[in-house]
């Protein structure tokens, strides 16, 4: 069994975000995996971000941020209130879209459907600043 970590630092900008890591994935898998069978964990250590598998391109992703808007308003209502206007928002996030995610590796290639893409969703507008732990074991 092995066991190999990488550190991927980010830069998300100003605005709400959907990144799309399934090339940053790939790319660690391909250095790591050998061709092995195993498990990717992917972790974000930010209290106010997380990650997503679906598709991208197509306007889910900007769907989803919607939908993130419809749920958790920028608004006035957050207790926590440091930060830009609604920042309290950006707390609740991991919440509903987890700062983790853990996928199958077969034969060394991340194993998602034809769609399904790797995302980090970042919310938070006040930290354009983003790391993401990549874990490959198999």
């Amino acid at each position: 069994m092995a066991f190999s970590t990488t550190i991927l630092e980010l830069t998300t900008g100003s605005t709400e975000t959907v990144t799309d890591l399934t090339r940053h994935c790939e790319d660690f898998l391909a250095g790591t995996a050998e061709g092995r069978d195993g498990l990717l964990n992917l972790f974000v250590p930010h209290a106010t971000a997380g990650l997503a598998v679906l598709e991208t391109g197509a306007g889910s992703d900007r769907d989803l941020l919607t939908a993130l808007h419809h749920l958790l308003p920028a608004d006035d209502r957050w207790q926590h209130r440091h930060g830009s206007p609604g920042h309290g928002r950006d707390h609740v996030l991991p919440a509903l879209v987890p700062p983790h995610a853990t996928l199958p590796v077969l034969g060394g290639r991340l194993e998602l459907g034809t769609w399904q893409s790797v995302c980090l969703v970042d919310t938070n507008k006040d930290n354009p600043h983003r790391q993401v732990r990549l874990s490959f074991l198999g």
